[in-house]
């Protein structure tokens, strides 16, 4: 029976791997432990392994090409076998078994079992991860609520899960008993994975999963019957390889490996408790030496040992890996996507803020009036970006969008990372209005209670890390917006005013732009306005 190998997950983080180099070629022996290929992953260039004895009947990946995991990497089975119905429906060896039974006996066996699984009970309700932005791909379970046994009724709130933007409350839309949780807190899980099911008290969760699964369980269990059966029948002649390890192979996963490597451990005296006595990440990690080997090593670092003694420091290295979570991840790829895709550069200008502190002082004096520096610099670009719309815009391939509204992104820092909620129709609100929306938006987002669509449609976006006592920074540019303004401090220092040095504040704002939509010019210019309107702030108000 063929053997389908896909393309495997060889790191934590893996997506796609490519095929560096084949080891084997098509009608090719190979042996169980056999080095079939190298594949490059997102972290290294690692050996993968058969699992599977056989001819090498079909390549699925050439040298030099990527592929997702689990796409068809090659096949492994009896010399002369017909592979077309795995190569052609895709399916699994199993899978063609169903379809086109030898033997008329077996063949009601695996349809029963596929039957039996078939209708969810009735009152049961299967929930799954939602969508709760239209750029999440996967959710992370802050917190339960609700615990399997508790009752739930229609709107109760069931967990905190934690998007790519927020942590938001996901209430229940059915009433019954919290039958099974399917992602554990801390757990994340894509869209539309099994969160929970809420049916009748008493109801038989098992046949409810079976159900939900389509029969995909009982289809694959003559294959992993099979599985068990092999290595059984293997295993003396294994046991025999790792009792004779001079001159034989040592079965090791590449991780443990590298980790041995890493630790400088003689894997030959390593036991393995994997499948077939094969060598993995735990049995490197708990491996104890012996101690008869012990005085040996001790005699040798004593024999190398400096006659004069030298103090050193002495110290426990320590380390901690703290899972990312979902808005880590996804900064992480929008900002790489962002800074890889869109060609930067970089415009910066001192502005003179005298007038601009002097301007905000008399505005404050007002009853029930609040305007920040950084109030005024949001109206300024909002008003700018009116004047200059080439730097309002998205680039689209084969068009260029321009947005006749203005939308300002501001970007939040928050524990997770980075925010970035948006104040809708900027250019049509006063001072006031834009330091009002900017307190809620940031309030809100810092407790993790802004909404999604309040994260979206920016067309330009303003950081402004001047509070921290940064003098200049460059910014990456969020997608699909043009430019994004990094806003600095604003300083006290000599300046010269007609021919003369006298003390003056002034502010360095850099602009970074998309070089497919704004060109150097355009965006000199638009900074030039952008000056203008931050060193006679009155002209605003016009």
């Amino acid at each position: 029976m063929a053997e389908v190998i896909n393309m495997p997950r060889l790191s934590d983080t893996m997506e796609e791997g490519t095929v560096a180099k084949w080891l084997k070629k098509v009608g090719d022996k190979v042996e169980e432990g056999d080095i079939l290929a190298e594949i490059e992953t997102d972290k290294a260039t690692m050996e993968f392994e058969s699992f599977h004895e056989g001819t090498l009947l079909h390549i699925g990946i050439e040298e030099g090409d990527g592929a997702p995991v689990d796409s068809l990497l090659a096949i492994i089975g009896e010399e002369g076998e017909d592979i077309s119905a795995l190569l052609n429906g895709g399916g699994t060896p199993q899978e063609e078994k169903t379809a086109a039974p030898e033997t008329k006996t077996e063949a009601p066996a695996p349809t029963e079992a596929a039957a039996a699984p078939a209708a969810i009970p009735e009152g049961v309700e299967i929930i799954t991860m939602p969508r709760l932005s239209d750029t999440m791909e996967e959710g992370t379970v802050a917190s339960w609520l609700k615990k399997v046994g508790d009752t739930v009724e229609e709107g109760d709130i069931l967990a905190e899960i934690e998007t790519d933007k927020a942590t938001m409350e996901f209430e229940s839309f059915y009433s019954g008993t919290l039958l099974h949780i399917g992602i554990q807190e801390g757990e994340g899980a894509p869209v539309d994975s099994l969160l929970a099911i809420i049916g009748p008290e008493g109801t038989d969760v098992d046949a409810v999963l079976k159900a939900q699964s389509g029969g995909g369980a009982a289809a694959s269990a003559p294959k992993a019957d099979t599985q068990e059966e092999k290595p059984q029948a293997e295993e003396p002649a294994k046991e025999q390889v790792s009792a004779t390890p001079n001159g034989q192979r040592i079965f090791a996963s590449p991780l443990a490996k590298k980790i041995a490597g890493d630790k400088g451990i003689d894997l030959a005296q390593v036991k393995g408790s994997g499948d077939n006595g094969r060598i993995v990440k735990k049995d490197v990690e708990n491996y104890q030496p012996s101690k008869t080997a012990a005085p040996a090593v001790e005699k040798t670092a004593e024999a190398s040992a400096p006659v004069a003694p030298i103090s050193l420091p002495v110290g426990e290295e320590s380390m901690e890996e703290v899972k990312n979570s979902t808005m880590r991840k996804v900064i992480a790829k929008r900002l790489g996507e962002s800074k890889f895709s869109a060609p930067h550069y970089y415009l910066t200008i001192e502005v003179d803020m005298d007038n601009a502190k002097a301007s905000r002082a008399q505005i404050n004096n007002l009853p029930d009036t609040k305007v920040s520096f950084n109030d005024m610099v949001l109206k300024a670009c909002a008003m700018a970006l009116k004047k200059h719309p080439q730097v309002n815009t998205s680039w689209n391939g084969d068009t260029t969008i321009y947005k006749h509204h203005v939308h300002m992104g501001v970007a939040v820092a928050v524990d997770e990372g980075l925010v970035v909620p948006v104040i809708k129709f900027a250019d049509q609100l006063s001072l006031t209005q834009l330091g009002t929306a900017v307190k809620d938006l940031a309030g809100r987002a810092r407790n993790k209670k802004i909404k999604p669509d309040e994260m979206e449609g920016s067309t330009f976006t303003v950081s402004n890390l001047g509070m921290f006592g940064i003098l200049e920074f460059t910014s990456i540019i969020n997608q699909p917006n043009s430019a994004i303004l990094s806003v600095g401090a604003i300083v006290d220092k000599p300046v010269v005013k007609n021919g003369e040095i006298v003390a003056g504040s002034t502010m360095k704002i850099t602009l970074a732009c998309d070089h497919r939509t704004v060109d150097g010019a355009t965006g000199a210019q638009f900074l030039q306005t952008l000056r203008a309107y931050l060193e006679n702030p009155v002209t605003m108000l016009a």
